[in-house]
């Protein structure tokens, strides 16, 4: 049976009744040639079948190439707008600076501390905060910061994780730009003690349109003991496995109700300052108080810290006292549209205040400039003369020191 297609056998006709119109009978084709001509005639067709099919099938897949491409641009932006909105609410920050200290007690280079802030703002009332410092070049990293925040009013926000005590001048702002001298004075340092951090929440605010505001904490405590003379700084936790065994709670009050002046006081109570390991040890309180007044180029800044430690153990060598203040003027002027300033600082401090017997209290006097090219940018020269008590050596010499933030 001949299956050939209607439309070939069609025109196969169409073509012999042209032939037979002007051909005359010997110039017919045999039927043998009229088979081969027909399929010829089929192959063709069959080709441009195909050919219109291959057709179709690469439009349609230029359109879903197209079309892909589309969704993927899309795709595209949507991923730079989600980076331009995390880019808007992310900051990142950081101080550092390199020391050059010629005392008694050594004389060598230190590249002192760099710090990294990495902060984020998930809304306008939530945001995450952090601080990552590195030590003398790399020897000691550690996370002075790392908590979250959240604004519950308009005056009052909570935030719990890592964070600054509320405490001193120093410990919560000590960019190197924004105090006096190359070292951080030693009354914070050794008595309060500065830098110090703790894991824990707080709750503080305004209070009105006071000028006063709060800072309510509860935190991990010290941990220190009879071989390190139960001196506070030695007590640090720094929220690495910290012990809770037994907790600390923080209050501070402060009044910045007049231009250029704060005063602040801050009380700590912790149940056990060897964290239940040592039993001729007890109970301890922080007090301190501070001020800091600017008048025109004219500053002036002071500060008392007092602790008072329960037990035998720290009575036995005077560290049931341990007490510190300072004060420092200072004159800050303008030069060529750069800033100067000159200071002198009074500084006292004694970690076994509490035996008469031990002459343990030290005394430093410093003076010294810092120079401002820019704000953010300082040079700092400083002289220092100790007059310490009893066989106490004398720390004495000079300090250079660059510093920096943004």
């Amino acid at each position: 049976m001949d299956n050939s297609p209607p439309f070939i056998v069609g025109l196969t006709a169409a073509a012999l009744l042209s032939a037979s119109l002007t051909a005359t009978a010997d110039d017919l084709p045999s039927r043998q040639e009229m088979w081969k001509i027909i399929q010829q005639q089929q192959k063709q067709i069959e080709a441009l079948q195909k050919g219109a099919q291959t057709n179709t099938v690469d439009i349609a897949q230029a359109n879903q190439k197209a079309t892909a491409a589309v969704e993927l641009a899309e795709e595209s932006q949507k991923s730079v707008s989600s980076a331009a909105v995390w880019a808007s609410k992310t900051q990142l920050g950081g101080y550092g600076e390199l020391h050059y200290n010629n005392l008694d007690s050594k004389d060598e280079i230190d590249l002192h501390r760099v710090v990294l802030l990495l902060n984020h703002q998930f809304t306008d009332d939530v945001r995450f905060v952090s601080e990552i410092e590195f030590e003398h070049d790399g020897d000691e990293v550690e996370v002075e910061q790392a908590y979250v925040e959240f604004d519950l009013n308009q005056q009052t926000f909570a935030k719990a994780g890592v964070f600054l005590m509320p405490v001193g001048i120093l410990n919560e702002t000590h960019e190197p730009a924004t105090f006096y001298g190359v070292e951080r004075n030693p009354v914070e340092t050794n008595i309060i003690p500065t830098t110090w951090w703790v894991g824990g929440a707080v709750l503080g605010g305004q209070i009105g349109e006071s000028g006063f505001s709060y800072d309510v904490a509860i935190h991990e405590g010290l941990k220190t003991d009879a071989d390190n003379n139960y001196t506070v700084r030695k007590g640090r936790q720094k929220s690495s496995k910290a012990d809770a065994n037994k907790l600390a709670s923080t209050a501070r009050i402060k009044w910045t109700g007049m231009p250029g002046v704060e005063l602040a006081a801050t009380a700590q109570y912790q149940d056990d300052i060897t964290q239940g390991t040592d039993d001729s040890a007890g109970e301890a309180w922080l007090f301190e108080a501070h001020a800091q007044i600017e008048h025109g180029p004219l500053a002036l800044r002071a500060l008392y810290a007092y602790w008072d430690l329960d037990g035998d153990g720290p009575e036995a060598i005077g560290a049931d006292e341990q007490s510190g203040f300072y004060v420092e003027p200072s004159y800050k002027f303008s030069l060529f549209n750069q800033n100067l300033g000159i200071f002198g600082r009074y500084n006292q401090w004694d970690n076994q205040a509490g035996n008469g017997e031990v002459d343990s209290e030290k005394k430093q006097y410093t003076a010294g400039i810092n120079y401002w090219p820019i704000p953010d940018v300082v040079l700092k020269f400083d002289m220092r003369k100790q007059d310490n008590e009893g066989t106490q050596s004398n720390d004495n010499g000079w300090n250079l020191g660059v510093g920096y933030q943004f």
